[in-house]
């Protein structure tokens, strides 16, 4: 239940100005997102990659309503690569983008033009786009989106969410030689009719969907938290005989760094998903929808206020 207050307030202006001018709130912006701009994109960047850290940058903005609000996403995606490639930054930094950013709920062709255009600006600067799975009802359009711009750009990675029912059918059309996928357990508000609802049976169709990707010929990359998924995919990797470099482990920015430097330590490839950009709100909401136990503070700290 605290998990659908948390996304409910994701929607609601009145809590947007709250939070926007709480005190606090740029210190618990800068634990989870990079910053507004490039420049500071750039800089964790190059942070996390000297650490030996993987990057997965997402350009914040997803409430896309124009053609003109996609075209500034795409421009600061292309603006991004750029930056990115005259840095040498490529290939630990990749790109996440978001579909809806770019016009998807409105025009189709747009976004899938669009879309190809960071793929190709991607691909000239040495580095690889990840298509992000949002809620379900657009789940049908991204993969067949995806799967067109695969026919150009081959090496595009997947997002799948173990939570939606369907997954493991998704998993097994997309667990193919050179297929990269991204499987995360979902962090939107889902009706029961398509997404499991108790922890337990999300946490088993993870698993499920963890050992159809281990077995298959892609590259598995498993995005989670948990240290028990955390512990059960080593041990997959080493049931299917996978070596350390063809699959990935992927943490969110500012959660769990002690265990994302403990798998680098291991050989592990560790991603860090990184976003940046004005458009925070959103993102930081639903963190805190996966894990409620960071509202305490962030509700200690607003009520400080006076």
């Amino acid at each position: 239940m605290l998990r659908s207050v948390i996304l409910a307030a994701a929607r609601s202006d009145r809590v947007e100005r709250l939070v926007g001018t709480a005190p606090v709130s740029r210190d618990v912006v800068r634990r989870y997102v990079a910053g507004a701009a490039l420049d500071d994109a750039l800089k964790t960047s190059r942070e996390l990659v000297s650490s030996g850290l993987a990057v997965s940058l997402d350009y914040l903005g997803e409430d896309t309503t124009s053609p003109e609000q996609a075209a500034t996403t795409k421009q600061a995606y292309l603006d991004l690569l750029g930056a990115l490639s005259a840095e040498g930054l490529c290939p630990p930094v990749e790109v996440s983008i978001k579909l809806s950013a770019l016009g998807q709920l409105f025009d189709e062709k747009l976004a899938y033009r669009y879309a190809r255009e960071i793929c190709q600006a991607a691909t000239n600067a040495g580095t690889t786009v990840t298509v992000d799975m949002e809620d379900h009802t657009t789940t049908d359009s991204t993969l067949e989106l995806l799967m067109q711009l695969r026919k150009d750009f081959p090496d595009t990675g997947a997002v799948l969410q173990a939570y939606l029912r369907r997954t493991e059918a998704d998993c097994r059309e997309l667990a193919g030689a050179g297929s990269r996928v991204r499987l995360c357990k979902g962090a939107y508000d889902e009706p029961e009719s398509v997404a499991f609802q108790a922890k337990l049976d999300v946490d088993r169709s993870y698993v499920r969907c963890l050992n159809i990707l281990m077995a298959g010929e892609g590259r598995p990359m498993v995005a989670t938290h948990d240290p028990r998924m955390v512990a059960i995919a080593e041990d997959r990797a080493k049931w299917f005989d996978r070596s350390p470099d063809s699959f990935e482990f992927q943490m969110l920015y500012g959660i769990r760094p002690d265990e994302q430097r403990r798998l680098i330590a291991d050989g592990y490839t560790m991603r860090v998903y990184l976003p940046y950009g004005v458009q925070w709100y959103g993102y930081l909401m639903r963190r805190l929808a996966e894990r409620p136990a960071n509202l305490a503070f962030f509700l200690r700290s607003l009520g400080s206020r006076g």
